[in-house]
């Protein structure tokens, strides 16, 4: 989930400067592709969601897609692939919340903005939902923090299948560069979120495959997708 800032400058970090920058197309640079040093050092504010196997469909993208019966996906199989995910009080003054304060300082966030997706308060709402659905990656992390609001993301599992988790109001996730992805709105059509940067905010979207000979694609994939799960039961991760 990708967007403009309701308010040019808001939230940022006291590093951040200058007028933020959106682009559709990458700009060349190197992006170094780590996941442990906040998964091992953060793990006891970790929180469990609730993911399953879509059930691919031409039903509405905002219904749940599960198989009856539901083919649930175990949290750890999110961390697997890279996904870590927090459980944050949004009630509580975020400026001086322990955990948020931990998770920025831990990976380098140092601007911050809102965004509201829902219909009437967003620009163009229909035409970017649309695209927000479209598969695609980023070569940074995209980490999102729901401040109100329900939605769904689908990733791509060790076997290419797709696999939806839902997040709502509180919940805190990442998902690493390099990694295919997309997002919608649940039936609520409403979501408010802050996403965090460890850069001047830029908007990068590589639709698939055009990302595939990106070089963070293929860090994405030696790193976490070449060996497979662990204990993967003879699954084929490419």
């Amino acid at each position: 989930m990708q967007e403009t800032r309701e308010e040019e400058g808001r939230g940022r970090g006291p590093q951040a400067s200058g007028k933020s920058k959106w682009e559709s197309e990458p700009r060349p640079q190197h992006i170094s592709y780590s996941i442990a040093s906040t998964k091992h050092s953060m793990a006891s504010q970790q929180q469990r969601l609730e993911a399953w196997e879509y059930h691919p469909s031409d039903e509405d993208p905002r219904l749940e897609h599960k198989f009856s019966p539901n083919r649930p996906i175990p949290s750890d199989r999110l961390e697997d692939l890279g996904v870590l995910n927090w459980k944050i009080d949004v009630d509580a003054d975020l400026q001086n919340n322990p955990v948020l304060e931990k998770i920025k300082l831990s990976r380098g966030y140092k601007s911050w903005d809102t965004v509201t997706v829902a219909p009437g308060q967003l620009d163009n709402y229909e035409e970017k939902i649309k695209q927000f659905f479209q598969e695609h990656l980023h070569p940074y992390d995209e980490s999102r923090l729901i401040l109100d609001g329900s939605g769904y993301w689908d990733i791509r599992g060790f076997d290419s299948q797709w696999i939806r988790f839902r997040v709502e109001r509180g919940d805190m996730i990442v998902l690493p560069p390099g990694m295919y992805h997309r997002f919608t709105l649940d039936t609520n059509n409403y979501i408010k979120a802050m996403l965090l940067f460890t850069e001047t905010p830029t908007r990068i979207d590589v639709m698939r495959p055009f990302g595939d000979d990106l070089q963070v694609r293929k860090d994405y994939i030696s790193s976490v997708l070449r060996n497979g799960p662990p204990n993967n039961n003879g699954i084929n991760p490419l």
